[in-house]
């Protein structure tokens, strides 16, 4: 059993706003559409896809205003529990210790778990439930 067994490639890139409506308009000024505005908790998420590229945006969390503020890659993954059993067995540095969910994502929510990259970048592995 191998990671890349239970990957279809990148779902979604991660990236705070300060701003969530400024930011929602400067990607439809790019030709992005809204996929989906959601709530987690009292912050707005908003995914903005153009074509087979998919933005994750929200507000709340810090920013950072500097060149390079991705917070996250995320992979779409068809099986998030074998996906995690896979990252143990093959010793990747876990961020989770368990798959964490959001059930307002999408219709029926999402399960996800975060692994750190030889450079500390984080990459998400997640499914969405529908």
């Amino acid at each position: 059993m191998a990671i890349n067994d239970y990957i279809t490639g990148i779902q979604h890139v991660g990236i705070p706003a300060i701003d969530l409506d400024k930011t929602m308009a400067f990607y439809q000024s790019l030709g992005f559409e809204r996929a989906g505005l959601f709530h987690n908790g009292k912050n707005r998420c908003a995914f903005m896809r153009l074509g087979n590229l998919t933005i994750e945006t929200w507000e709340g969390d810090p920013t950072n205003p500097t060149a390079g503020a991705i917070n996250h890659i995320s992979l779409n993954t068809t099986d998030v529990d074998r996906a995690f059993a896979a990252a143990k067995q093959q010793g990747l540095t876990l961020v989770n210790d368990e798959i964490q969910s959001i059930p307002t994502f999408w219709r029926k929510g999402i399960r996800f778990f975060n692994i750190l990259g030889p450079n500390h970048e984080t990459i998400e592995f997640c499914q969405i439930l529908d």
